[in-house]
């Protein structure tokens, strides 16, 4: 079996690369393991790597694993890399800040242990297919964890800008954020087709396309997504006031919103699982986070893609 780290610079500071490199050479040679370590050169690097290496394993008996080493953009890019290949399991040693699709299987600090990374196995996981129309550019690819459009988005495109303040970091970035969303209250104008005909015609807080239950670090916004049904959780805030939303934050965060019956029976929150959905910007364009990055877009068609790819899950001692 060939293990791969791909390394993305941009994630955490030079000290930490160094020491996340020593720690992967001293776990392979107690491992008996031959670890190649490449550090990523800029955007959509990760993803041309990988759909090298696995060209080049095609037809291998032998099992190839790549380790993505960053956050949720680096396991993206390794996801879209390596689709289709049946070869080969995906890994992640978090350095995010958000680190959401491995929240799914448990805590992240059990994702840096390198040596459980190395003895973990690995287990499918679905993913959502997108191709997305702006300005007659197609775009097409698959999203590991979630899709966001309004709030969500938008908190997340600010906390990227917020965090290149040297004095503002991690969860107060984040938090932050939200606070200057809610003020300006910032959703979205969007016309949303279901698989089943119903269509939802209006401005909304956010809608979250989910393979994963959580988004922005944490916030556990989608809670009731499996990672290997075959379906895509769909999750839709209307327009609610500023003071609703700022009452419900606290339990959307933690996932139990959905537990008031008022949220739901005053078709407040629709929720549901999908297998296909289209949503398209009432006005020029709309903003799409997937899995964290950000692009602007017209008109975007979900499917789901099952058992899309296998993830290592670490063994834990």
């Amino acid at each position: 079996m060939k293990y791969v780290f791909i390394m993305n610079p941009n994630s955490g500071s030079s000290r930490s690369i160094r020491k996340l490199t020593g720690k992967i050479k001293s776990a392979a040679l107690r491992c008996g393991i031959d670890a190649e370590i490449y550090h990523t050169k800029g955007e959509g690097d990760a993803k041309r790597y990988t759909s090298r290496l696995c060209s080049e394993y095609k037809g291998k008996s032998e099992a190839l694993r790549i380790y993505g080493c960053g956050g949720d953009g680096t396991i993206n890019e390794i996801v879209n890399g390596s689709i289709g290949y049946e070869n080969v399991e995906i890994g992640a040693v978090p350095r995010g800040t958000g680190n959401d699709y491995i929240r799914n299987y448990g805590k992240v600090s059990d994702f840096k242990d390198i040596d459980c990374q190395i003895s973990g196995k690995s287990v499918y996981s679905d993913a959502i297919k997108y191709r997305a129309v702006y300005n007659n550019k197609i775009m097409e690819g698959h999203c590991a964890n979630m899709f966001n459009i309004g709030f969500d988005c938008n908190v997340v495109d600010l906390t990227s800008r917020i965090k290149r303040i040297p004095a503002v970091k991690g969860s107060f970035a984040y938090l932050l954020s939200v606070f200057v969303i809610l003020i300006k209250k910032k959703g979205a104008d969007l016309k949303i087709e279901y698989a089943d005909g119903d269509i939802v015609d209006e401005k909304i807080l956010l809608i979250a396309i989910a393979n994963g239950c959580y988004c922005g670090g944490g916030v556990k916004g989608v809670p009731y997504c499996e990672l290997d049904d075959g379906f895509m959780d769909v999750s839709v805030v209307r327009n609610v006031t500023r003071r609703f939303f700022v009452a419900l934050f606290p339990s959307y965060a933690k996932g139990t919103h959905l537990e008031k019956k008022k949220m739901t029976e005053r078709d407040i929150i629709r929720y549901s699982r999908e297998k296909t959905l289209t949503v398209t910007a009432n006005g020029e364009s709309l903003r799409l986070c997937t899995d964290g990055e950000i692009t602007t877009q017209k008109k975007i068609e979900f499917s789901m893609a099952p058992k899309a790819f296998r993830f290592i899950v670490p063994k834990l001692v």
